[in-house]
């Protein structure tokens, strides 16, 4: 049986946890300056994948699935 691929666009974007998978938050790339220093650190770090699309994200990235 061939080795299973997993979707590289989905690979850059997600990384496994014990828990799930974890992404960037939206919304920090550009036209920074009128937004409030206080929802640009907000943005910061990563949040947790939703639980409805974790299904999803595991099927795209089947090495990384436990």
């Amino acid at each position: 049986m061939p080795k299973l691929k997993s979707n590289r666009g989905a690979a850059k974007r997600f990384r496994r946890t014990a828990s799930g998978f974890k992404h960037r938050q939206a919304n920090r790339n550009h036209i920074l300056t009128k937004k409030a220093s206080k929802r640009k650190r907000q943005l910061r770090g990563l949040e947790d994948v939703a639980h409805a699309d974790v299904a999803r994200v595991r099927q795209m990235l089947p090495g990384k699935a436990r």
